[in-house]
């Protein structure tokens, strides 16, 4: 929308347009620094507590809360197995950032065999230590750090609704601009 500042074929930049790039840029910029600086900043033993903690409520649907944390603490662990795949493929002489999008692609395959039998063989064993443990996991299973919210809590939360209001408001305003 709005009159075009450059129009070059059928591509038209207009004020708005530009405007709108920028607040998507400052919102994935935002997403990937705060990410970041949660998982630079905090073990996935905690990430996992506090995780089963947030979705607690959704234990009335009868969702399995404990399984969908214990899930997401196995993500970091598969990234950092394709970046060792991928670090071993480059040694060998592998080209995966030159060429076209179908080159790369086709460069990834030997990056995802290795990956899928690495995950295989990581939820095996760790389905067996597991099962050895008599780990049955969710009701009845005890902490050995039992979180509890502090006054600096409160702050860290007071911040980020604030910090959430103010993207709202900043929505909204810009939409108005428009």
């Amino acid at each position: 929308k709005g009159e075009p500042l450059v129009q070059i074929w059928k591509l038209k930049i207009t004020e708005d347009g530009i405007m709108t790039a920028v607040f998507m840029a400052i919102r994935i910029i935002t997403l990937v620094v705060i990410s970041s600086l949660l998982t630079y900043t905090t073990s996935p033993n905690e990430l996992t507590d506090g995780l089963e903690r947030l979705m607690k409520p959704l234990k009335i649907l009868k969702i399995d809360v404990h399984s969908i944390s214990m899930t997401m603490t196995i993500i970091p662990t598969l990234i950092e197995e394709i970046d060792k795949i991928m670090s071993a493929q480059k040694s060998r002489g592998a080209d995966m950032d030159s060429g076209g999008l179908i080159h790369r692609a086709k460069a990834l395959v030997p990056v995802l065999i290795p990956l899928f039998i690495s995950a295989f063989r990581r939820a095996n064993e760790l389905a067996y230590a597991m099962e050895c443990r008599c780990y049955r996991g969710g009701d009845g299973r005890t902490k050995m750090k039992v979180m509890k919210f502090e006054a600096r809590d409160y702050i860290a939360l007071a911040a980020v609704i604030v910090f959430i209001a103010l993207l709202i408001s900043f929505n909204f305003i810009f939409k108005k601009v428009i």
